[in-house]
C-alpha cells in the first residue's frame, strides 16, 4: 500500500525525484524516473496525444499522462501463471482513427494455457477497454507457465507479428503443425496474412512466418523495416536474429548453449538449412525486450539495437556487421529491464521489474 501511495504522489507531482546520471559512450545520461509501483511491469505502449499505456503480468492495464495515473478496465479472462497473463500491449498506427489496441497474453484453455492475440477498443477517456476480442490463439494450449513469447510489432504493410515460445516442449519448436516457437504473420482480425510461407503446406500452420525459436522476447522493426528478434537460450545462446520469411533458427537441433543440466544440446552449432543467429550471448543475459534507434536524440546511435537484461541488470547496446555488443549501459535503476521503447521524441523509454518502475533516458 505505502509503494502504491508513493506511486500515486510521483504520477501527481508532489514527489520529483531527481534524474540519475549514467555514463555512456556519447557523454552522462540522465534517467528520470517517471512512475513507480507496478508489479511485475511488461510492455509499455505510447498513445497519440501524450499518454502512455503499461501492462502488468498480473493483468493489470495502467494509463498514464499529465501526471496522473488509473488504470484500465474491460480486459478479458487471463491465465497469471508462471511467466504467463498480460504481456504485450500494441498501439497501431491507426489508433487515432480507429480506438484500436492489441495484447498479447496467456489465455485459459481449460486446465491449460496458450499464448494468444485480443483486440480491444480504448474510450475517448481511456479509462476502459470495449468489445475485447481474442482474435487468435495458440491451439491447443499446454500445462506448465514457461516461454508463451508474446512480443508484438505492427509490420510494415500493417498485419501483426506476433511470437511464441516452445512453452517447454522443445521439439514442437521444430513441428511446423503446432505454432510453439515460431514468429507468427497474421491479419488484424487474426487469420493467416496473405503471403505466409506455409499457406499451402499441408499439416503446417499456416500463420507461421519463421520458426525453430526458443522463447523470443523481445521483437523490432529496424530502420529497413525488416523484422529482428532477441531470444533466451537455455544456459548460453541467448539470440539475436534477423527474422526472414520460412526461416528455421534451429532450436532446438542447435544452439550455443547447453542445458540447464550441463548437458549439449541437439546436434552442435550449426547444420545445413538452419539460420545462424546474428549474435549470441553467453553466458546468458537472459534478454526481454528489444528497441532499433532512429538516431533522433543521439545520432551516433541511429540503427544501433538496444536490449534490456533480466539477468545482469543493465541495457545491451549492439552494432557492426557483423553485429556485436558495444557497450552496456548499467545503473541501479536498469534492475532487470524487461522492455525498452523509444518515445515519440526520440527519449529511451525502460521498464524496471526489478524497480517497479518506468524510466526515461535522455541526454544529461
Amino acid at each position: 500500500m505505502i509503494r502504491h501511495i508513493a506511486a500515486a504522489l510521483v504520477c501527481l507531482g508532489l514527489i520529483a525525484p531527481p534524474a540519475a546520471a549514467l555514463d555512456s559512450s556519447v557523454g552522462p545520461l540522465a534517467v528520470t524516473e517517471v512512475a513507480n509501483g507496478f508489479d511485475a511491469p511488461w510492455a509499455m505502449g505510447f498513445l497519440p496525444g501524450g499518454g502512455l499505456l503499461v501492462t502488468e503480468r498480473d493483468g493489470r492495464l495502467w494509463h498514464l499522462q499529465d501526471g496522473t495515473r488509473h488504470e484500465v478496465t474491460g480486459l478479458g479472462p487471463i491465465a497469471a501463471v508462471g511467466q504467463g497473463g498480460l504481456l504485450d500491449v500494441l498501439v497501431p498506427r491507426d489508433f487515432s482513427r480507429s480506438r484500436t489496441l492489441f495484447f498479447t497474453l496467456s489465455t485459459p484453455q481449460g486446465s491449460d494455457a496458450g499464448t494468444a492475440v485480443a483486440r480491444a477498443q480504448l474510450s475517448p477517456d481511456a479509462r476502459r477497454l470495449t468489445d475485447w476480442t481474442i482474435i487468435w490463439q495458440m491451439e491447443p494450449g499446454s500445462s506448465g507457465g514457461r516461454h508463451f513469447g508474446a512480443r508484438l510489432v505492427e509490420a510494415p504493410d500493417g498485419h501483426l507479428f506476433v511470437t511464441t515460445g516452445d512453452r517447454g516442449d522443445r521439439p514442437s519448436a521444430q513441428d511446423l503443425s503446432n505454432e510453439n516457437g515460431s514468429v507468427l504473420r497474421i491479419t488484424r482480425d487474426g487469420a493467416p496474412a496473405p503471403g505466409n510461407p506455409f499457406l499451402d503446406r499441408s499439416g503446417a500452420q499456416p500463420e507461421i512466418w519463421s520458426f525453430g525459436h526458443r522463447n523470443p522476447q523481445g521483437a523490432a522493426l529496424d530502420l529497413s523495416g525488416d523484422l529482428w528478434v532477441v531470444e533466451h537460450g537455455a544456459r548460453g545462446g541467448d539470440e539475436v536474429n534477423k527474422v526472414r520469411r520460412g526461416a528455421n533458427y534451429g532450436w532446438p537441433v542447435i544452439s550455443y548453449g547447453r542445458h540447464y543440466s550441463g548437458f549439449k544440446i541437439g546436434e552442435g552449432t550449426s547444420k545445413p538449412g538452419m539460420e545462424q543467429p546474428a549474435f549470441y550471448w553467453d553466458p546468458s543475459m537472459a534478454p526481454s525486450g528489444m528497441m532499433i534507434y532512429s538516431g533522433a536524440l543521439w545520432p551516433e546511435w541511429r540503427g544501433h539495437v538496444f536490449v534490456g537484461s533480466l539477468k545482469f541488470d543493465h541495457i545491451s547496446r549492439l552494432t557492426g556487421a557483423p553485429l556485436q555488443e558495444a557497450e552496456r549501459l548499467e545503473s541501479p535503476d536498469t534492475l532487470r529491464v524487461r522492455d525498452i521503447r523509444e518515445g515519440p521524441d526520440g527519449a529511451i523509454w525502460f521498464l524496471s521489474v526489478g524497480q517497479g518502475a518506468l524510466y526515461r533516458m535522455t541526454p544529461g
